[in-house]
């Protein structure tokens, strides 16, 4: 029989093993609550690097575009030699839409004002739409392709309220629309098929992207203004930048700056500006800039048939 003594070790000896069992489990819960906080903490830092990233990338695509916009605003007042030199029939000529002496305004003109806006549609869109509607002032839109609910909605409704829609590609991305001529006829049908499946407008419009005088498109751009021109359909520069595409964010004030600052010298000005997510301080900026407009007794209206081209550059022979 086992005495006192035994008994008391045994009793010992189990508290200790379940004092060890504890223990183990506590360590065991301890480093999974220690995992599962270190994976939640990981989750976040790799979220918040993502949107990190994404804001970066967006940031150069950004800079890209303002740098392609102010090249297309230069490149107006010199010839591109590229598209010269490939084309024996048809050249490519610059028109300096800056110092276009025929639409120099005089005190006694009535100016016109076209405000564009690419890059959309995006939340800004209906924004901006809104504020037209509360002025009753139809703007141009030149839209990309997109087929969310809400973009759809916003083709729709830019039609509907008697603005005028126009094609600034489909993708927007300058590698695949200038890659060839055969690349932009895809990504034109594209975006004009859109349009006209969510509208019931064939749009004859187009804006692109990086103006007429980019610098950057592997095709010939005198191929891709003859096409268009074959399709019965007229592109539109700008002689009047918003500047709201800067690298550097401009604020509500700079943008009706260098707006009101050259509207005031063309009997038509064609308004670049941008519907874009992020272009906050345009929409900020629309309804000041669309009283000082007025105010100036111009008159605010959208593209149409009889609108004075705006070209950066065009064909010198068709």
């Amino acid at each position: 029989m086992m005495n006192e003594t035994d008994n008391a070790d045994q009793i010992r000896e189990r508290r200790n093993k379940v004092g060890r069992v504890h223990r183990m489990k506590k360590f065991l819960t301890s480093f999974l609550i220690f995992w599962v906080l270190f994976s939640i903490a990981a989750i976040i830092f790799l979220g918040i690097f993502s949107i990190h990233l994404y804001s970066e990338v967006k940031d150069l695509n950004e800079t890209v575009r303002t740098l392609m916009e102010k090249d297309a605003s230069s490149a107006n007042t010199r010839k591109s030699s590229r598209a010269l030199t490939k084309t024996k029939d048809t050249a490519i000529k610059t028109n300096d839409v800056k110092t276009d002496v025929e639409n120099l305004a005089d005190e006694s003109d009535v100016r016109k004002v076209y405000l564009t806006f690419d890059d959309g549609p995006s939340v800004n869109t209906d924004k901006i739409l809104n504020i037209l509607d509360d002025y009753n002032v139809k703007a141009t839109f030149f839209v990309n392709g997109r087929t969310d609910a809400h973009s759809v909605a916003m083709y729709k409704r830019i039609v509907k309220e008697g603005h005028t829609i126009g094609m600034h590609s489909y993708t927007h991305d300058y590698g695949q629309v200038y890659a060839s001529l055969s690349s932009f006829k895809d990504d034109f049908f594209r975006i004009q098929k859109l349009i006209y499946k969510y509208t019931g407008v064939k749009s004859n419009l187009y804006r692109f992207p990086g103006g007429s005088s980019n610098t950057v498109s592997r095709a010939d751009m005198s191929d891709l203004i003859r096409f268009l021109d074959k399709e019965h359909v007229r592109y539109f520069d700008w002689n009047v930048s918003s500047e709201d595409a800067s690298s550097k964010k401009k604020t509500s004030d700079e943008i009706i700056e260098n707006i009101m600052r050259d509207v005031v010298k063309y009997r038509t000005s064609v308004v670049l500006m941008h519907d874009a997510a992020a272009k906050d301080s345009t929409v900020e900026a629309l309804p000041k800039l669309i009283q000082k407009i007025q105010g100036e007794g111009d008159i605010i209206l959208p593209i149409d048939d009889n609108t004075r081209l705006i070209q950066h550059v065009s064909l010198s022979t068709k």
